[in-house]
C-alpha cells in the first residue's frame, strides 16, 4: 500500500520528535495535505529550486529536507523571488514539502550521530542536553571516541571521506594520537569550550566564528570546519534510513531517494 503524508509525518516524529525543534524553528509538512498518497519521496539537505526541479525529473510527489523552505511567516508570495519560484514550482507539480530540521539535530540518532559514525566513532553522548529534550540521548552535538587511539593522518583519511572535502581550516595543533573527538553537525561554535571542558582532543563543527577560533588558539585547542553542509549531508542518508525501515515494516509501496545533483554551495578555487 502507499502511505499517506500523514503517515510519512508520523514516522518521522516517532524518531525525530517535533516537539524537539527550536521555538523559532518550521518543522513538518510545510506545503501539501496530510491526507495525499505518496509514491515517490526525493530527500536533500536545501529546499532550494533545483532540488524541485530534480524532484519533478524523477516524478517524485514529496520531498524531504532537512533545513525549512519556510522559516519565518509571509505576507506575500513574491513568484519573481527565489521562495516564491520554488513554492510555485511544487504547487503547479503537486509536490509536498517536508522538514526535518532541529528536530532532527536533538534527537537520538540525529545528524551528529550520522557525521559521528561516518567518522567511525563509538561510546556517543550528547555534547549539551537541551532544554525541551525527553530523553537523556536527547541534545545538541556528540562525543564519542576511538577506543584505542588513531593517528591524526588516518583521522584526517576518515574526515575526508566522511565530509568529502579535500582540505580544512584547523586552528590549534591537531593531537598525534586522536580518541576523544567533540562533533555538532551545522553551526555548533558555540559548543566549543563544553568540547574543551569534556575533554575532547578535538572539536568538529561548523560557521566557527572569529572569536571562538582566536579563544582555540589560545588554549592550545583543535578545531577543525567541517563546513555546514558537508558536516549536515550526513542528514539525506539518515533520513532515508529511517523511511526505508519503516517501508519494509509496514510493506509500503513507495520509492525513497536520496539526491543526486545537490553540492556544495561553496566551491574551493586556487588562485595562481
Amino acid at each position: 500500500m502507499s502511505p499517506q503524508i500523514k503517515d510519512i509525518i508520523f514516522s518521522l516524529n516517532s524518531h525525530a520528535p517535533f516537539s524537539l525543534a527550536e521555538p523559532w524553528d518550521n518543522v513538518g509538512l510545510l506545503l501539501g495535505d496530510a491526507r495525499r498518497q505518496v509514491s515517490s519521496l526525493l530527500i536533500g539537505l536545501d529546499p532550494t529550486s533545483a532540488l524541485i526541479d530534480e524532484a519533478i525529473a524523477i516524478g517524485a510527489d514529496t520531498v524531504i529536507t532537512h533545513h525549512p523552505l519556510i522559516f519565518q511567516p509571509i505576507s506575500a508570495i513574491n513568484t519573481a523571488s527565489p521562495l516564491g519560484r520554488t513554492l510555485e514550482k511544487a504547487l503547479q507539480h503537486g509536490i509536498n514539502i517536508i522538514a526535518c530540521h532541529t528536530n532532527l539535530d536533538t534527537a537520538e540518532n540525529g545528524v551528529s550521530d550520522a557525521l559521528a559514525k561516518a567518522l567511525g566513532l563509538a561510546n556517543l553522548t550528547p555534547l549539551i542536553i537541551s532544554p525541551n529534550a525527553t530523553d537523556s540521548g536527547h541534545g545538541m552535538g556528540r562525543i564519542g571516541n576511538y577506543p584505542e587511539g588513531i593517528p591524526s593522518s588516518v583521522f584526517l583519511h576518515y574526515l575526508r571521506q566522511a565530509l568529502d572535502l579535500t582540505s580544512f581550516y584547523i586552528v590549534g595543533p591537531l593531537p598525534d594520537i586522536i580518541t576523544t573527538v567533540a562533533l555538532c553537525g551545522g553551526s555548533g561554535s558555540d559548543l566549543a569550550a563544553i568540547a574543551y571542558e569534556k575533554g575532547a582532543d578535538l572539536y568538529l563543527t561548523a560557521e566557527i566564528k572569529h572569536h571562538i577560533a582566536r579563544w582555540a588558539e589560545e588554549h592550545g585547542f583543535c578545531l577543525i570546519e567541517g563546513t555546514h553542509y558537508a558536516t549536515e549531508r550526513p542528514a539525506i542518508g539518515l533520513l532515508a534510513d529511517i523511511l526505508q525501515a519503516v517501508k519494509i515494516s509496514a510493506n509500503w509501496d513507495i520509492l525513497i531517494t536520496q539526491t543526486q545533483t545537490e553540492r556544495h554551495p561553496f566551491v574551493l578555487t586556487h588562485i595562481e
